[in-house]
């Protein structure tokens, strides 16, 4: 028997619980395997807001063991009680100490039995990165919590343990040079080590997503990648030494390129993936596709960790309009991804 995906709840004041709820109710069949790693009376409340009028709410089974999840019948959500057992009366929408322990501890747990080799994936469902710190946790949000405990689980420093978020859809995908930090903590993080380590990471990981060396078109950090150095010389100094290096180690990379155009050369065919070189760069243009179909992975982890595409949207939280669909397709990322690791193994 296959193990199981772990879907952590989120923030139980956003649409975490909602889309996890939807998602077992209207791809029922796609998320079996599946279970919650959270509280159970929480995702009973999401159950309870979508059921329709007079009609009974879906199924919610408190499971005791990871070997229940394959015991537990359609159209039923399974969650197994990894927190300690929350007042379901959080409020809905407001960023609180209270909701950012319960999505951490949740994320914590499904990390350390992913590590152990008890989950074949974690999906994480959004959390609330003030409400995550509100909860004392020290980081800035899940992948560099995630980070810290693969580095404590391997016993090395985090330093030795790097990594880098993908965004990905049907259409595009980009992995960024650098995640959570100001703008101008992201130009300073533009160095020739960290360009060259995403160029690394990125070729490892896609190579086991699509089976073969993947494409890899490599963004400028400056407008029109430098123009030759009038606007900034990133280019000439550090990304095109990197993308050099990469090439001789075998990576299909190409850059840097105008980071304007990259984007649409690369849904357009010409590069499997784009690595940009800051957060925005990267995001805005595969969220503006739709964020309901695309994917966060980390890369780099010894463990497979998916989530949607989407924050925690406290403004329409409980209202029944959250969609499930990104959560839906990193399911089916996680289940890929981890089937992939399987054969390496």
């Amino acid at each position: 028997m296959s193990l199981p995906i772990a879907v952590t709840l989120g923030d139980p004041a956003g649409i975490g619980p909602e889309t996890i709820v939807k998602a077992f109710r209207d791809a029922g069949e796609h998320m079996r395997g599946c279970f919650v790693a959270g509280d159970v009376a929480l995702v009973r409340r999401a159950a309870r807001w979508l059921a329709a009028p007079g009609a009974l709410a879906l199924p919610v089974a408190e499971i005791e063991s990871l070997a229940d999840v394959a015991e537990v019948p359609p159209n039923c959500v399974p969650v197994l009680q990894v927190v300690e057992a929350a007042d379901a009366s959080i409020p809905l929408g407001e960023i609180s100490a209270s909701a950012g322990r319960i999505a951490g501890d949740c994320v914590v747990w499904a990390a350390r039995a992913a590590l152990r080799g008890d989950i074949a994936a974690m999906v994480t469902a959004p959390l609330h990165k003030e409400a995550l710190a509100a909860a004392g946790f020290s980081f800035p949000g899940h992948t560099e919590l995630l980070q810290a405990e693969a580095a404590t689980h391997l016993g090395r420093p985090v330093s030795d343990v790097p990594v880098r978020m993908m965004l990905a859809n049907d259409e595009l995908r980009t992995v960024l040079v650098s995640i959570h930090m100001s703008l101008r903590q992201a130009i300073d993080a533009v160095t020739f080590e960290g360009v060259l380590e995403t160029l690394r990471i990125t070729h490892r990981s896609l190579t086991a997503v699509l089976g073969r060396p993947p494409k890899i078109g490599v963004a400028g950090l400056n407008p029109h990648a430098g123009e030759g150095g009038l606007f900034g010389t990133e280019e000439h100094d550090i990304i095109a030494p990197a993308v050099a290096v990469a090439r001789k180690d075998g990576i299909d990379a190409d850059g840097p390129h105008a980071p304007d155009t990259i984007f649409m050369r690369a849904r357009n065919g010409e590069f499997d993936v784009v690595v940009a070189m800051y957060h925005d760069q990267g995001l805005i243009p595969v969220k503006y596709l739709g964020v309901e179909k695309g994917v966060n992975v980390t890369l780099g982890l010894p463990l497979v960790r998916t989530s949607p595409d989407h924050g925690t949207a406290f403004d329409i939280a409980g209202t029944g309009r959250a969609d499930a669909s990104s959560l839906i397709e990193a399911v089916r990322m996680a289940r890929s991804l981890s089937g992939e690791a399987a054969k390496a193994d």
